[in-house]
């Protein structure tokens, strides 16, 4: 949103009033509607520094009270939606019966919204899309499919098949973080304690010497200095920190995408990414397909429901080449994230005229090698894991050490 300034003449006395809006187009009307009095001109304007910081406080706070809906309620929901719409009852009479049942205050709240809009008159898709972070991508482009081809009760048992399936992906993965994670949370509870109640003791020690202190032992004394004297403070910073930034990602795309691109380049991380997209792509995009969507929606659909911003611009360059008429072979190789084996068998299903068929077995192929990334992620953080504790010891023990090694080797000079 951008910040405007309308001058606007009243009684005989000119007056400025800020506000945000979309675009030139939009304030304008905007002025011409909210304000009485002769509106002179709308111009954009630098935001005031009391308005940026009212701003941050209005978006912290909304991003904090946000609660994503739970899976299994939403799974549940979904699944009973796609039966009663099947059964014939309308979808704003689903979705507040649906509403009016559940336990889960974040579902209710958005099913309530969404059959006031429906009964408003807009569409179902168009009302998910106020509530993109609650539902997710996938859930509006699976709707959008089903209000596009007029199967709604299809799409949405097709919808409740996939989050099933990401539930399940997301459960293996956490089963697959819980020990790493522990360990590293039982290591980092033994160190602060370490830093809090021992390393002072030798602290005094180590100031009787009157020596230089070797640079492990500096860094020891530092931390334990910083944990012993401000702890408070700095799990303060660290959660105000954590709140900032999760903000900064929220509303500005720019470091959205850069956040992204880091994510994309970081050992392990980058491939869980990369495949965990190209397998919920390919799923969308083939069952779009099956559906008789043409393939420059059907890609327009798929690629909305992308959250990485990095993948999201490589995928939307598949969608010019085939507007420009190029085949789809030619645009996905143009991205550079498939394999030549996938190409190859989009080349094929192109030529034969079973595209959607191969799109579904390229589908089950990435789906595939996501599952074998899961599947191996204990193991290949095990060494990463194995390293820092390393570290740690390591640190621990020459921080302690090297001074009193120092200290025998000055006795026994003497």
């Amino acid at each position: 949103m951008k910040y405007f300034i309308a001058t606007v003449l009243t009684k005989g006395k000119k007056e400025e009033i800020g506000f945000y809006a979309e675009d030139k187009k939009e304030a304008n009307s905007f002025a011409k509607l909210k304000f009485s009095g002769i509106i002179i001109k709308v111009v954009e304007g630098k935001e005031p520094l009391e308005e940026q910081f009212k701003k941050f406080k209005t978006e912290l706070l909304k991003n904090i009270s946000k609660k994503k809906i739970k899976p299994d309620s939403l799974i549940a929901s979904i699944r009973q939606l796609a039966v009663m719409t099947n059964a014939g009852i309308s979808i704003h009479d689903s979705l507040n019966e649906i509403a009016s049942a559940t336990d889960d205050e974040a579902l209710k709240t958005v099913f309530t919204k969404l059959a006031d809009d429906i009964n408003a008159g807009h569409s179902m898709s168009a009302s998910m899309e106020n509530f993109r972070f609650e539902l997710g991508n996938l859930t509006i482009a699976m709707v959008q499919l089903g209000e596009k081809t007029g199967n709604l009760d299809e799409s949405l048992y097709a919808l409740a098949d996939m989050l099933e399936e990401i539930r399940a992906n997301i459960t293996k993965f956490k089963k697959a973080m819980a020990y790493p994670r522990n360990v590293m949370i039982a290591m980092a509870v033994a160190f602060s304690v370490l830093l809090t109640y021992v390393v002072p003791q030798f602290k005094d020690i180590f100031e009787q010497l009157g020596a230089d202190l070797p640079l492990p032992t500096i860094i020891l004394l530092t931390l334990s200095d910083l944990l012993t004297n401000y702890g408070p403070f700095v799990v303060i910073a660290i959660i105000a920190g954590v709140m900032t930034f999760k903000y900064l990602i929220n509303n500005y795309k720019h470091i959205r995408y850069g956040w992204h691109e880091i994510l994309l380049k970081t050992m392990l991380l980058k491939n869980i990414i990369k495949f965990s997209t190209l397998s919920r792509f390919t799923l969308v995009f083939s069952e779009l397909i099956k559906a008789g969507i043409p393939i420059a929606e059907a890609l327009d659909t798929s690629i909305d429901m992308i959250d990485s911003l990095p993948l999201k611009g490589k995928l939307k360059s598949v969608r010019m080449t085939v507007e420009k008429g190029g085949t789809l072979n030619k645009g996905l190789s143009e991205t550079e994230l498939f394999e030549n084996m996938i190409l190859q068998m989009v080349r094929a299903g192109e030529d034969s005229g079973t595209l959607d068929a191969m799109i579904q077995k390229v589908a089950e192929y990435y789906k595939m090698r996501f599952d074998a990334i899961i599947d191996g992620l204990s193991e290949a953080i095990e060494p990463i894991m194995l390293f820092i504790i390393a570290s740690m010891v390591i640190l621990l023990a020459l921080g302690i050490f090297l001074p009193m090694w120092d200290m025998g080797s000055a006795v026994n000079g003497r």
